[in-house]
């Protein structure tokens, strides 16, 4: 394949499917943030109930500024809803609030993958920022072993970005056992709730491929006419 093919392949193409997926979930989300959610409790609430259930109820629930900085953080036990999610009563925020409690519900089972996440990510977020410094700096000076040294390391970046995939789709799993289990969404939401949290899941499988592709991109590029 030519170096344009491989540049199409590997980086403008998951480049695109990842641009689709963020318009995806942003459109999904606004979408159903229009639609009421029948219990008429907000996503704090909800969460709350849900953690409530599961004999959690140290975890706390917090506001987190602006859209889409929704998350669970596992050093503090506690989850963070956007300003949306938070204090909305939509479909959308049943669905992402449901969603981060899966990640607390995960926790507290000791969920492998969880766990193996968390162990990695101290190492990604070294990688994170060292490995594209140390792969130029080896071309630069013709250092092939910082050039190994990079793609090792982007690696472990991939390898993190794929053990998040069965992460983020067992806590949507559990988000919806949640909600049925405790009757807060009928049959008629869960229909939303799914779409809404489908297109969440697009996201990170978006990001894992285009991490993954990059990684063959880079290690075609610097390594492969150095063997």
């Amino acid at each position: 394949m030519s170096g344009f093919g491989l540049f199409i392949l590997c980086l403008l193409v998951p480049l695109a499917f990842g641009m689709w997926a963020q318009h995806k979930v942003k459109s999904t989300f606004r979408r159903y943030c229009e639609v009421p959610e029948d219990s008429g409790m907000n996503g704090a609430q909800i969460a709350e109930r849900i953690l409530i259930a599961n004999g959690l109820t140290d975890v706390p629930v917090r506001s987190a500024p602006g859209w889409f900085t929704d998350h669970y953080d596992p050093r503090t036990r506690s989850i963070h809803l956007s300003e949306p999610v938070f204090g909305g009563t939509s479909i959308s925020s049943t669905a992402v609030a449901a969603h981060e409690v899966g990640h607390a519900l995960q926790h507290a089972k000791a969920y492998a993958p969880m766990t193996i996440r968390s162990a990695l990510w101290p190492v990604t977020a070294f990688a994170s920022s060292t490995w594209m410094i140390l792969l130029f700096g080896g071309a630069i000076l013709g250092f092939l072993g910082l050039i190994y040294l990079a793609v090792a390391l982007y690696a472990a970046v991939v390898i993190f970005q794929f053990v998040t995939l069965p992460v983020e789709f067992d806590a949507s799993r559990r988000a919806a056992v949640q909600l049925k289990d405790l009757g807060i969404a009928n049959a008629d939401e869960s229909e939303g709730i799914s779409r809404v949290l489908r297109a969440a899941a697009m996201t990170y499988v978006a990001g894992a491929l285009a991490a993954l592709s990059q990684l063959i991109y880079f290690a075609t590029v610097f390594l492969g006419n150095r063997q």
